[in-house]
């Protein structure tokens, strides 16, 4: 069970083995970069509503899901709280804060429990300095966290719930940002609500004219993608509501 009075940095420990295989640039390390590596890794345990970095705060870690849920968020002027990502198990955040070395320009919060890994800042720098493969990897992600941003500026402004839906589910599924989600992403209605900015209810409405389309299926616990193309690019077409048929006096149905 995990104390929930100590703080998120408090329940920091070691990795396990099978927590640091589902690190995902790890294998792109030369075998002394990933000794050395590997002995800076912390993970952390964290309870819904924990916090793994807040606007303000100067950055100290370099952070991934290991398993979980995060949420990546700011609240503008008028105190209304803006959803940039969702952070899905595979994803690693917040690179440009730790080359720059700022302060932390949004709040990234746990949807449910999670394991977060960290990796300290000067092991960050230090891997830029000595590993080509590490720099590939933090170039195609931010390279990669560019098209997402554009995305999201797009989903924002767009006024149908069924495509706002499917394209920020489609963002969840990004191989390359999200490698531990795979074909089912594990996540809840009410999650996704958080997520998309809507209702509980109109994302299910939404999800279940996704499933009558064949693009996703709903199972327990979770969504799977069947054409993820179609995630993308289609525009779902809304669902037809049937009403029962009245009947008539003898019994049968009225004709329509």
């Amino acid at each position: 069970m995990i104390p929930a009075e100590l703080t998120l940095h408090q329940r920091r420990r070691d990795p396990t083995p099978a927590e640091l295989a589902s690190i995902p640039w790890l294998p792109v390390l030369l075998p002394a970069e990933r000794e050395r590596t590997v002995s800076q890794i912390k993970v952390g345990d964290a309870l819904p509503g924990d916090y793994v970095c807040r606007v303000g705060r100067p950055v100290t870690y370099w952070f991934g899901v290991v398993e979980g849920l995060l949420k990546m968020s700011n609240d503008n002027e008028q105190g209304q709280s803006i959803t940039f990502s969702g952070l899905p198990p595979g994803g690693w955040f917040g690179e440009g804060t730790v080359l720059k070395r700022e302060s932390y320009r949004y709040n990234v919060q746990a949807l449910r429990k999670s394991v977060v890994a960290g990796l300290p800042v000067d092991t960050f720098h230090w891997l830029l300095d000595h590993s080509i493969g590490f720099n590939r990897f933090v170039m195609n992600q931010l390279n990669e966290r560019l098209g997402q941003f554009i995305a999201a500026r797009e989903i924002d402004r767009m006024s149908n719930p069924d495509l706002r839906v499917a394209r920020s589910l489609a963002a969840l599924f990004n191989a390359v940002l999200f490698p531990g989600v795979g074909e089912v992403l594990r996540i809840t209605q009410q999650e996704l609500a958080y997520l998309v900015g809507l209702s509980r209810q109109r994302v299910n409405e939404a999800l279940a004219t996704l499933q009558e389309q064949g693009i996703i299926q709903v199972e327990y616990g979770g969504l799977r993608v069947l054409d993820l193309q179609a995630l993308r690019t289609t525009v779902p077409m809304p669902r037809i509501k049937t009403t029962a048929s009245p009947q008539n006096t003898t019994g049968s149905a009225a004709p329509v």
